[in-house]
């Protein structure tokens, strides 16, 4: 078994020590950190997200296999900076004002970042015009929007409404997710995507970013 292989096993398996440790270890051996990033990291969350959509594995097991790349991650990032290795893209994801919810957003960052995306997390409770700001400070033209809660869908209308009177509607795309949220709603806000779990809204997203 390859030592990338053996990573991604111990990442699906959320074994963070041991996968800081083989990181290290593929590191001082040779290993082209891409492949360690790709064949190793990366695939493992590919594999957990693929088990998440198809209920084979559940938030606990996600989250702690998210934890256990982070670790490897740590390890490995200072060789990608220095290898010149760049995340695939870069969005902007957050929690529309009014509703302090996280778990699915928090699902939704790390499915992005197991498919090799930067995420500007900007966290719950976030006002339209913070969106914008964040579009002008990190130039993502993809914004992921979150809501839990029936009484702030209305807030990714706002959001939206935002970026259309800062003259910035062309350059952005907007996905929209969380319990209320419909493929019909999608359409009468006038939002681009909608998503109804966190390993769809990463795939398309990486389909989106890889596209553009």
């Amino acid at each position: 078994m390859s030592i990338c292989t053996q990573i991604s096993e111990l990442v699906q398996k959320g074994k963070a020590k041991l996968v800081k440790e083989e990181v290290a270890k593929a590191i001082e051996s040779g290993v082209p950190v891409a492949d360690i990033l790709n064949e190793g990291l990366l695939a493992a969350m590919g594999i957990v997200g693929e088990k998440f959509k198809n209920n084979q594995v559940y938030v606990p097991e996600m989250l702690v296999a998210a934890r256990a790349m982070n670790a490897g991650m740590e390890i490995l990032k200072p060789h990608l900076v220095e290898a010149g290795v760049e995340p695939i893209g870069k969005v902007i994801l957050g929690t529309v004002a009014g509703d302090l919810h996280d778990i699915g957003k928090n699902l939704v960052k790390l499915m992005l970042e197991g498919k090799g995306i930067e995420v500007v997390d900007l966290g719950i409770d976030v006002p339209a015009e913070k969106f914008v700001e964040a579009y002008n400070e990190h130039g993502s033209s993809l914004i992921l929007l979150s809501a839990l809660l029936t009484t702030t869908m209305g807030e990714m209308k706002n959001v939206i409404e935002a970026f259309a009177k800062a003259g910035l509607r062309d350059k952005v795309k907007f996905m929209i997710g969380g319990a209320p949220i419909t493929e019909t709603f999608k359409n009468e806000i006038g939002a681009e995507y909608y998503t109804a779990d966190a390993a769809t809204a990463a795939s398309l997203a990486k389909e989106i970013i890889t596209a553009a």
